[in-house]
């Protein structure tokens, strides 16, 4: 349990503060406290934290951590978004079985509490900072397990702020699969007035066309002219498949919502897309060329040689022997990211960082490739 979170002496501002401190993304072992059963195929998972490494795991809300275990032999790791509130006094993740999925597998039929696993330190963007200066607005759009960084969100603004209001806009096949269902009813019986929730539910009647079928873009204009105040609405919350997410940005960006309003997170993202992301590139086409890479952690150096058409920067470096931090290598967590500090590189994808951070030069090591004859790189910045 994290007992500093329940601290009566400590302001919940200062509790959150904490969480701002940026640590190099570290595994630890750690013991699971609790396995929940949220649904047919979801569990939540909770951990103790001793007090040697608690200060760690101070978390935003909307963010996550990255679990690893040995499965069969191989090294398996998967990021999972925490779906507790630093005022719960957790660290509760959910995990939804996918069909497939080694890990989700393994955690919704084989995991106990009294287990261990490897937990690194929580990171993520898909937040925001919650200050009750004046009573504000706050919409999510989730589907399926998008739920899960949203819950951590709500949970925290409703006590943070507590002139604030939050709609949620939460798709599903049918009421049975709808996570964290009774918790989310008690929050709106303890935020009456406060906490506003629209189930849509893809195989289900509940008596009305706009509470049925999947989340798209005309669903998600009707519900801005029914329920919501565009202009009042200080941030907008999307989590969930990649289709919904670039739907709800396309109906927002229609209704002229600034992007800088919009926040998002993909649990995954599909190798076919007409969205897909345009290249992070830092430089200009060049030719093949054997490029001199430094990689930067912990303050320690690994220097290695790399192809510009070769593996990526952070593939290089795993074979080198430095224990770089990563999760999906798929460009959807951010779990690789590092800071350009000399040299030029390619991002191939990019679907976790922002476009200030690009522009700061940070990258996805999972997804670039150095450019020029010489590459600094690192991951303590």
């Amino acid at each position: 349990m994290l007992k500093f979170f329940s601290r009566k002496k400590e302001s919940t501002s200062s509790l959150i503060d904490k969480s701002n401190e940026r640590h190099t993304p570290k595994f630890h072992k750690l013991v699971v406290s609790d396995v929940r059963r949220e649904t047919t195929d979801c569990v939540s998972v909770a951990f103790d934290l001793p007090a040697d490494v608690e200060n760690f795991y101070h978390f935003k809300p909307g963010q996550y951590v990255t679990l690893r275990t040995t499965l069969n032999g191989e090294d398996v790791r998967r990021s999972y978004s925490i779906c507790s509130s630093p005022f719960d006094g957790e660290l509760r993740v959910a995990i939804k079985r996918v069909e497939g999925g080694v890990f989700s597998t393994y955690a919704n039929t084989e995991l106990k509490e009294g287990m261990e696993l490897d937990v690194m330190t929580p990171i993520g963007n898909f937040t925001t900072e919650f200050v009750a200066d004046r009573p504000k607005q706050y919409v999510a759009i989730a589907a399926g397990s998008g739920i899960t960084p949203v819950m951590s969100l709500i949970k925290t603004a409703l006590k943070t702020e507590p002139e604030s209001k939050f709609i949620l806009i939460y798709g599903n096949r049918n009421s049975a699969s709808v996570i964290f269902k009774d918790e989310i009813e008690d929050l709106k019986d303890a935020y009456m007035n406060r906490l506003e929730v629209h189930h849509v539910l893809s195989r289900e009647d509940q008596g009305s066309d706009l509470m049925k079928g999947r989340l798209d873009e005309a669903k998600v204009k009707a519900f801005a002219d029914k329920f919501f105040d565009l202009d009042q609405t200080e941030a907008y919350f999307l989590c969930g498949p990649e289709e919904i997410i670039h739907a709800s940005e396309k109906a927002l960006a229609d209704l002229g919502v600034p992007k800088s309003k919009v926040h998002f997170e993909l649990f995954t993202s599909s190798a076919e897309t007409t969205n897909k992301p345009q290249s992070a590139d830092t430089s200009a086409a060049t030719g093949d060329i054997l490029s001199s890479v430094t990689v930067i952690l912990d303050g320690d150096e690994t220097h290695m040689e790399v192809s510009t058409k070769g593996k990526t920067i952070i593939d290089s470096a795993l074979d080198a022997g430095a224990d770089v931090p990563y999760a999906c290598k798929g460009a959807v967590c951010c779990t690789c990211r590092a800071k350009v500090l000399e040299g030029t590189v390619q991002m191939e994808m990019n679907y976790a960082l922002t476009d200030e951070e690009v522009e700061e030069g940070y990258i996805l090591t999972c997804q670039s490739h150095p450019t020029s004859e010489k590459v600094v790189v690192s991951y303590d910045e």
